[in-house]
C-alpha cells in the first residue's frame, strides 16, 4: 500500500482537496449544521461554527499521516466547499477501505456525489494500491445506495441491526468494488 495521503483530485466539476480551517464557514453553513444532511450519519448537526472549526483543526493536523484520506468537495463553478468524502476505516492487511460521505442539500440530485466517489475510488485503487473499496448506508436511505451504484459499486448485502446513526439502530446495506471488478 502506497501511503500517499490526501492528494488533490480534479473531476469535471469538482476539486477534491485537503480541508483548511478557512473551510469552516462553508462546511457549517452548507452541510454540518443541517439536520436533514446528518439524519443518517453518526454525528449530530453542529450547533456552532466553532464546533466545525475544532473538528477541522483536528482533521488538518492528521494530513501529515500518509494513511489519512479526507477530502473536501469544492465546486469549481463557485469555489464553495459543498461536502466531504473520506476513508472512515482503512484495513492495511487486506488492502481495503470503507468510504463515508455527505454533501450540502442544495447540491443533491446533480450527480456530484457519484462523481466524487468514483474519483476517490480510482485514486485509492490506482495511487494507493488498494484491492477493495466499500461503503454502506442505512437501509432507510436508499438514495445513498444509488450513489454507490452509480459509482460502479456492487451490492453485497444487508447486515441487520448492525449500525447506529442519529435515528438509532439501523440495518447497514453494503456495496463494494474490488480491483478485479474494474
Amino acid at each position: 500500500m502506497n501511503k500517499a495521503g490526501t492528494q488533490t483530485i480534479e473531476t469535471e466539476r469538482l476539486i477534491l482537496r485537503q480541508f483548511r480551517i478557512e473551510d469552516a464557514e462553508d462546511m457549517y453553513e452548507n452541510w454540518a449544521s443541517d439536520p436533514e444532511v446528518t439524519k443518517f450519519l453518526t454525528w449530530p448537526p453542529h450547533s456552532s461554527v466553532d464546533i466545525t472549526k475544532g473538528l477541522l483543526s483536528e482533521w488538518v493536523s492528521r494530513y501529515e499521516d500518509g494513511g489519512y484520506f479526507n477530502w473536501v468537495m469544492e465546486l469549481k463553478e463557485n469555489g464553495k466547499a459543498i461536502g466531504n468524502i473520506s476513508v472512515v476505516n482503512l484495513n492495511e492487511k487486506v488492502e481495503s477501505a470503507d468510504i463515508g460521505y455527505c454533501m450540502s442539500r442544495a447540491y443533491w440530485g446533480r450527480e456530484l456525489m457519484p462523481e466524487a466517489l468514483k474519483a476517490v475510488m480510482d485514486y485509492l485503487f490506482d495511487v494507493i494500491g488498494l484491492n477493495r473499496v466499500a461503503a454502506c448506508h442505512d437501509a432507510n436511505n436508499p438514495k445513498s445506495g444509488r450513489v454507490m451504484d452509480k459509482a460502479g459499486m456492487k451490492l453485497e448485502g444487508i447486515l441487520r441491526s448492525a449500525g447506529i446513526n442519529n435515528l438509532g439502530i439501523c440495518d447497514k446495506v453494503w456495496h463494494a468494488t474490488i480491483r478485479s471488478d474494474r
